[in-house]
């Protein structure tokens, strides 16, 4: 007790000097804050529509991932596949481009058709666009499929 008595000046003082501290931080504060009062206000402003943003884009372009199981008959031709030489010369397609629909009916790309009957990848692309215009398609799934209906290449029966 006798030691806090030595010291109770002391420490009235730091304690009378914290008090002015706060008080000056405080003061302090809260010019800043009437001095910047409409930047803060704006930013507060800001960052709320910032963050409403993100929610509603999130909301508004979540993906809807629906999964849809279709099961499709395959029924395969007990006949033998016979090719429609008629179509293939009413449509012109040469033999070198019936190789190139078979093989792109195997599954094969644009660059395995190339090394596998030796030419260039070029070369191939050449050939699709030609079978795509005389098949009248876009695409290579759909010239297979059109190939398929019209006896050019073996398949299945819808």
């Amino acid at each position: 007790m006798e030691k806090l008595k030595r010291h109770k000046e002391s420490v009235s003082y730091a304690i009378a000097m914290a008090v002015l501290m706060l008080l000056l931080r405080w003061l302090e504060f809260k010019f800043i804050i009437l001095q910047h009062q409409y930047e803060i206000y704006i930013g507060i402003i800001a960052l709320f529509f910032l963050f409403f943003g993100i929610w509603i884009a999130n909301k508004i372009v979540e993906p809807k991932v629906t999964t849809v199981v279709l099961e499709k008959e395959v029924r395969i031709s007990d006949t033998p596949f016979v090719l429609n030489e008629k179509e293939l010369s009413e449509r012109k397609i040469s033999k070198r481009e019936l190789e190139v629909l078979t093989l792109m009916a195997e599954g094969m790309s644009n660059q395995e058709i190339a090394e596998h009957l030796f030419v260039s990848l070029n070369t191939i692309k050449t050939h699709s666009a030609k079978l795509f215009e005389k098949l009248e398609v876009k695409r290579r799934t759909q010239a297979i499929e059109t190939a398929k209906k019209l006896q050019l290449l073996p398949g299945t029966l819808g």
